[in-house]
């Protein structure tokens, strides 16, 4: 089977296709506050998928990383007004002490499925 790579780095692809399953490294944005890097994260996803030739409403699976639970309800508001209402993925939200690096606050990683 043929496995195919977007955006791919000396360290990692931003996106893997196999078996027309996309599986999407986990996204970060930069902002002052959680609801401004989950749009720009959002807004990354819908561009990988895109060039996976997928979007969001065949997304399989999410996991969300938080640095501060406090900011779940903030990051739900902009996640809800995303997501295909009826097509919601499975997901798990849980907390990280820290993510790659200080100034991020939140990490988002997808799987989806391709037409």
């Amino acid at each position: 089977m043929t496995i195919t790579r977007i955006q791919t780095g000396p360290r990692m692809s931003q996106a893997v296709i196999h078996n027309k399953t996309v599986y999407l490294a986990g996204q970060v944005g930069t902002g002052v506050s959680v609801a401004i890097q989950t749009r720009a994260i959002l807004a990354s996803i819908d561009e990988l998928l895109a060039e996976a030739k997928t979007d969001k409403s065949r997304i399989l699976s999410a996991t969300i990383w938080l640095t501060d639970m406090a900011t779940f309800g903030e990051m739900n508001a902009v996640w809800e007004a995303w997501v295909v209402p009826g097509k919601t993925p499975a997901r798990a939200t849980v907390v990280s002490a820290r993510l790659a690096s200080a100034e991020y606050k939140i990490e988002i990683a997808v799987i989806a499925a391709q037409p």
